[in-house]
């Protein structure tokens, strides 16, 4: 036995002591697959295994470990992540952790302090905090990747603090009723961070506040579908309070008859105050059904460019408030899409958009014509590529009508 396995056995005995014991005892060996203990290893956690709760393996983890969770019901256990580079992941299906009232430090159900954590096929819900500003996962530290993860009925979704040096991953997930009900708790609600991406997601039915919300540096909103259905009550679909470099395309974006907000995307309301302030909003599909109409796109004074390309818009209301470019977009009646009941936005036959589109070009290095397309359920499928374009975020195809 090395002298630095004996070091890290006795961490793990303090670490159990130290354990309420409601979490369970874990024995030494509870690194199943550890060949040595210098080396980043797997921690398992499961009701048949030896760590029974995620909150005890985050005691004893250490930088660059993996932290597989078996699916099932994880209820009223709450953790502090330190460390750096973790992998956290469910294993067999989603690992859901149920708040049931518990929470890291009156903050939320996983605080992340570490920075570069990655996390998979984990689902949050219900946290609720003091100061109704709970959220499933709370970043603090630097750099996170989210992939194939759900929260919902939450206070927040995903809340994180301002970090220059922190960039943001968002995949294949959903998020849904997450909000307080007092317009300032949102589904995603991102800070002052280097870069945000988020693609290939299902974000719907915030709670009174935003869907997206985003005061990142760089923006990457692509292939998402974004919306309220028919009782949602959102705010902004996406805002940018203080702009930035923004790039939305090819979204599925729909705004209900219960919002209260007649604006859908909202750029630089709360003043623009990154060092570079465009965005590029192209191939996006949008659809207004606030009986009241209200304005698909508010610009604040002041954006170094707003290029707004190839969209499709359905529904009362004005494109576009404030300066920018309108460019080769299309407003089309429901009676284009394929299901508007079912939210099925795809073209059909005959549809005004198809064979409309430009090429959109780039900007900065980034490829603005869309090379995907979001599948419901949060999941992606390539556009198909012809010389000639068609507006919105759906390329005609005849024969897909069987899937959304």
């Amino acid at each position: 036995m090395t002298t630095r396995t004996l070091i890290y056995m006795l961490g793990v005995a303090l670490a159990m002591s130290l354990t309420p014991a409601y979490q369970h005892a874990a024995a030494p060996n509870a690194r199943e697959a550890m060949s040595d203990a210098a080396q980043p290893a797997v921690l398992r956690v499961g009701a048949e295994r030896e760590l029974k709760r995620p909150s005890t393996a985050a005691q004893i983890a250490r930088d660059g470990d993996i932290i597989e969770i078996d699916a099932g019901n994880y209820d009223g256990d709450a953790a502090v992540w330190r460390q750096l580079r973790l992998t956290i992941r469910g294993l067999g299906g989603r690992a859901h952790l149920r708040a049931d009232g518990a929470h890291a430090e009156g903050k939320a159900i996983w605080v992340i302090k570490g920075n570069n954590a990655a996390i998979e096929s984990v689902e949050f819900s219900g946290a609720r905090v003091p100061d109704r500003n709970g959220a499933g996962i709370r970043l603090e530290g630097a750099g996170l990747t989210l992939r194939d993860c759900y929260f919902h009925d939450n206070e927040n979704g995903i809340l994180t603090g301002a970090n220059l040096a922190s960039d943001i991953v968002v995949e294949h997930s959903e998020f849904a009723r997450n909000g307080a009900g007092d317009g300032q708790t949102h589904n995603l609600y991102i800070g002052r961070v280097r870069a945000f991406t988020l693609r290939f997601s299902y974000v719907h039915h915030a709670l009174v506040g935003h869907n997206v919300k985003s005061r990142a540096l760089k923006n990457y909103i692509t292939y998402n579908r974004i919306m309220d259905g028919n009782d949602g009550r959102s705010s902004y679909s996406v805002e940018f309070p203080n702009g930035g470099l923004s790039f939305v395309i090819g979204n599925v974006i729909q705004q209900g008859p219960a919002t209260e907000n007649p604006t859908i995307i909202s750029y630089g309301a709360e003043g623009l105050q990154h060092p570079l302030n465009e965005l590029y909003f192209v191939n996006n599909t949008v659809v207004n059904d606030r009986p009241a109409g209200g304005r698909f796109l508010f610009i604040k004074v002041g954006a170094n460019a707003a290029r707004i390309v190839n969209n499709v818009f359905s529904g009362r209301g004005d494109v576009l408030s404030g300066p920018g470019e309108l460019r080769n977009n299309v407003t089309v009646s429901k009676t284009d899409f394929v299901d508007p009941a079912g939210f099925d936005y795809r073209l059909k036959a005959g549809a005004a958009a198809i064979g409309r589109g430009v090429d959109p070009g780039s900007a900065y290095g980034f490829e603005l014509r869309p090379a995907a397309e979001y599948a419901h359920k949060a999941g992606k499928r390539a556009r198909i590529s012809s010389e000639t374009l068609d507006v919105g975020a759906f390329e005609y195809q005849p024969q897909s009508r069987s899937s959304r």
